[in-house]
């Protein structure tokens, strides 16, 4: 799986070389940074199984450096749960919950227009309860994680996009918040849209003078 995942990695630092292609015209001059490939927006994150439950925010803003090749910034905000019912054999259940905040980097990529494939290393924040009768044990940690999702979507860039995907941490660190008390990842399903800024008033095509 890691050298899937370093594959992936080169090919995109390649693949990005001639992404300047892009931002040429027919001249050949370069364009540079073009405000309308800036995008804002986010995905929502919904998790569950055997007794568990997980939700969460994920806003981001990023740049799409080629027709193929987005890249940016995502924060996180995610509660997850866990109910062990009988736990201890006297009919009595243990609630564990834990919340969390962090935030990373991601790499999306689109081998077709509406397929792609994300890496997403991050870190968080994590405070972790477990519940039982009345009493409550606390504790807080901090995990790397590494995010690689599956995604259907549709992306026009300039425009906006959707998308919809499915993914797990990589890392299986110990504390992180996408597994469960058990230590096993869970599947990790996103859904959300961005939308792109105007372009400047300079970019713009001039227009009759009234």
């Amino acid at each position: 799986m890691k050298s899937i995942i370093l594959s992936l990695f080169i090919l995109a630092s390649i693949k990005t070389l001639h992404a300047q292609d892009m931002y040429e015209n027919n001249d050949g001059e370069n364009k540079g940074f073009k405000k309308e490939n800036v995008f804002l927006g986010g995905s929502i994150s919904l998790g569950f199984g055997s007794g568990s439950f997980a939700i969460g925010g994920n806003p981001e803003i990023g740049y799409s450096l080629a027709q193929w090749l987005d890249a940016g910034l995502v924060f996180n905000l995610n509660y997850y749960s866990q109910t062990y019912y009988d736990y201890y054999g006297i009919g009595q259940n243990l609630k564990a919950s834990s919340f969390n905040y962090g935030g990373g980097i991601f790499l999306r990529a689109y081998p077709v227009p509406f397929l792609f494939f994300q890496l997403q290393p991050e870190h968080n924040w994590i405070s972790y309860s477990n519940k039982y009768n009345d009493l409550i044990d606390k504790q807080t940690y901090s995990a790397n994680s590494l995010i690689g999702a599956i995604g259907y979507g549709q992306r026009v860039v300039g425009q906006g996009s959707y998308f919809f995907s499915i993914g797990i941490d990589l890392l299986t660190n110990k504390y992180s918040p996408y597994l469960d008390s058990y230590g096993h990842p869970f599947p990790i399903i996103r859904g959300g849209f961005d939308i792109y800024l105007h372009p400047s008033k300079k970019s713009r095509p001039a227009g009759p003078e009234l």
